[in-house]
Protein backbone atom coordinates (compact mmCIF):
# COMPACT_ATOMS: atom_id res chain seq x y z
CA UNK A 1 0.00 0.00 0.00
CA UNK A 2 3.02 2.25 0.85
CA UNK A 3 4.66 1.69 -2.54
CA UNK A 4 1.40 2.48 -4.45
CA UNK A 5 0.96 5.39 -2.86
CA UNK A 6 4.36 6.70 -3.46
CA UNK A 7 4.77 5.56 -7.39
CA UNK A 8 1.22 7.48 -7.51
CA UNK A 9 2.85 10.25 -5.97
CA UNK A 10 5.79 10.10 -7.82
CA UNK A 11 3.96 9.54 -11.18
CA UNK A 12 2.03 13.10 -10.40
CA UNK A 13 5.04 15.21 -9.66
CA UNK A 14 6.87 13.61 -12.70
CA UNK A 15 3.47 14.72 -14.82
CA UNK A 16 2.91 17.88 -13.53
CA UNK A 17 7.37 18.59 -13.56
CA UNK A 18 6.89 17.30 -17.42
CA UNK A 19 4.06 19.45 -18.56
CA UNK A 20 5.73 22.27 -16.53
CA UNK A 21 9.06 21.97 -19.14
CA UNK A 22 6.81 21.09 -22.31
CA UNK A 23 5.21 24.74 -21.79
CA UNK A 24 8.35 26.14 -20.61
CA UNK A 25 9.36 25.06 -24.13
CA UNK A 26 7.00 26.22 -25.69
CA UNK A 27 6.40 29.34 -24.62
CA UNK A 28 10.55 30.17 -25.69
CA UNK A 29 9.17 28.35 -28.88
CA UNK A 30 6.37 31.03 -29.51
CA UNK A 31 8.49 34.03 -28.54
CA UNK A 32 11.06 32.72 -30.75
CA UNK A 33 8.51 32.57 -34.01
CA UNK A 34 6.52 35.66 -32.96
CA UNK A 35 9.96 37.01 -33.80
CA UNK A 36 10.70 35.52 -36.51
CA UNK A 37 13.17 33.15 -35.61
CA UNK A 38 12.40 30.03 -37.18
CA UNK A 39 15.01 27.63 -36.24
CA UNK A 40 14.59 28.62 -32.37
CA UNK A 41 10.99 28.23 -32.75
CA UNK A 42 11.30 24.42 -34.49
CA UNK A 43 14.29 23.58 -32.20
CA UNK A 44 11.54 24.21 -29.32
CA UNK A 45 8.53 23.00 -30.74
CA UNK A 46 9.77 19.86 -32.03
CA UNK A 47 10.49 17.67 -28.88
CA UNK A 48 7.32 19.13 -27.04
CA UNK A 49 5.09 18.27 -30.51
CA UNK A 50 6.85 14.50 -31.08
CA UNK A 51 5.72 14.12 -27.18
CA UNK A 52 2.02 14.87 -28.21
CA UNK A 53 1.89 18.98 -27.21
CA UNK A 54 -1.07 19.65 -29.84
CA UNK A 55 -0.13 23.68 -29.59
CA UNK A 56 3.04 22.72 -30.47
CA UNK A 57 1.97 20.17 -33.39
CA UNK A 58 -0.25 23.47 -34.66
CA UNK A 59 2.80 25.30 -35.35
CA UNK A 60 4.71 22.86 -36.35
CA UNK A 61 2.03 22.25 -39.06
CA UNK A 62 1.82 26.19 -39.69
CA UNK A 63 5.53 26.08 -40.23
CA UNK A 64 5.44 23.39 -42.82
CA UNK A 65 2.77 24.74 -44.61
CA UNK A 66 4.23 28.19 -45.01
CA UNK A 67 7.85 27.25 -45.49
CA UNK A 68 8.63 29.26 -42.06
CA UNK A 69 12.22 27.92 -41.19
CA UNK A 70 11.41 24.73 -43.18
CA UNK A 71 10.70 23.96 -46.62
CA UNK A 72 7.01 24.26 -47.66
CA UNK A 73 5.83 20.79 -47.36
CA UNK A 74 2.05 20.45 -47.30
CA UNK A 75 2.44 16.53 -46.07
CA UNK A 76 4.26 17.47 -43.16
CA UNK A 77 1.80 20.21 -42.40
CA UNK A 78 -1.25 18.06 -42.82
CA UNK A 79 0.71 15.66 -40.57
CA UNK A 80 1.23 17.96 -37.78
CA UNK A 81 -1.98 19.49 -38.05
CA UNK A 82 -3.85 16.16 -38.09
CA UNK A 83 -1.78 15.15 -34.69
CA UNK A 84 -3.34 18.43 -33.26
CA UNK A 85 -6.86 18.30 -34.60
CA UNK A 86 -7.20 14.45 -33.59
CA UNK A 87 -6.82 16.16 -30.01
CA UNK A 88 -9.51 17.87 -30.30
CA UNK A 89 -7.35 21.19 -31.68
CA UNK A 90 -10.45 23.93 -33.29
CA UNK A 91 -7.95 25.72 -35.45
CA UNK A 92 -6.02 22.49 -36.61
CA UNK A 93 -9.09 20.93 -37.65
CA UNK A 94 -9.95 24.37 -39.54
CA UNK A 95 -6.52 23.76 -41.06
CA UNK A 96 -7.40 20.09 -41.91
CA UNK A 97 -10.26 20.88 -44.04
CA UNK A 98 -8.93 23.76 -46.08
CA UNK A 99 -6.09 21.25 -46.77
CA UNK A 100 -8.63 18.84 -47.57
CA UNK A 101 -10.76 21.38 -49.70
CA UNK A 102 -7.60 22.97 -51.97
CA UNK A 103 -6.14 19.23 -52.15
CA UNK A 104 -2.68 20.18 -50.56
CA UNK A 105 -1.04 17.47 -49.08
CA UNK A 106 -4.04 15.26 -49.57
CA UNK A 107 -6.26 14.04 -52.50
CA UNK A 108 -8.98 17.08 -52.63
CA UNK A 109 -11.70 15.70 -50.76
CA UNK A 110 -14.80 17.62 -49.90
CA UNK A 111 -16.91 15.56 -47.37
CA UNK A 112 -13.55 14.81 -45.82
CA UNK A 113 -12.90 18.91 -45.75
CA UNK A 114 -16.71 18.82 -44.21
CA UNK A 115 -16.00 16.49 -41.65
CA UNK A 116 -13.35 18.63 -40.05
CA UNK A 117 -15.11 22.06 -40.96
CA UNK A 118 -18.02 20.36 -38.46
CA UNK A 119 -15.74 19.32 -35.67
CA UNK A 120 -14.18 22.85 -35.41
CA UNK A 121 -17.65 24.16 -35.96
CA UNK A 122 -18.76 21.74 -32.95
CA UNK A 123 -16.49 23.42 -30.99
CA UNK A 124 -17.74 26.84 -30.71
CA UNK A 125 -14.79 28.24 -32.92
CA UNK A 126 -15.63 30.83 -35.99
CA UNK A 127 -12.37 31.02 -37.69
CA UNK A 128 -12.25 33.88 -40.63
CA UNK A 129 -13.12 31.49 -43.77
CA UNK A 130 -11.14 31.71 -47.15
CA UNK A 131 -12.09 33.59 -50.01
CA UNK A 132 -13.34 30.40 -51.81
CA UNK A 133 -16.82 30.31 -52.91
CA UNK A 134 -16.93 26.73 -52.12
CA UNK A 135 -15.61 26.89 -48.61
CA UNK A 136 -17.97 29.60 -47.78
CA UNK A 137 -20.87 28.00 -49.30
CA UNK A 138 -20.20 24.59 -47.57
CA UNK A 139 -19.56 26.70 -44.19
CA UNK A 140 -22.94 28.56 -44.68
CA UNK A 141 -24.82 25.31 -45.73
CA UNK A 142 -23.42 23.64 -42.20
CA UNK A 143 -24.32 26.99 -39.85
CA UNK A 144 -28.16 26.94 -41.38
CA UNK A 145 -28.54 23.44 -41.19
CA UNK A 146 -27.78 23.56 -37.16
Amino acid sequence: MKHALGRTLLTAVLTIWLTTSAWAEFDEGMAAYESGDYASALEEFLPVAEQGLASAQTILGAMYHHGQGVPQDYIQAVKWYRLAAEQGEAYAQFILGDMYERGEGVPQDYAEALKWYRLAAEQGTFVTLTASGKTQAVALSFCQTT
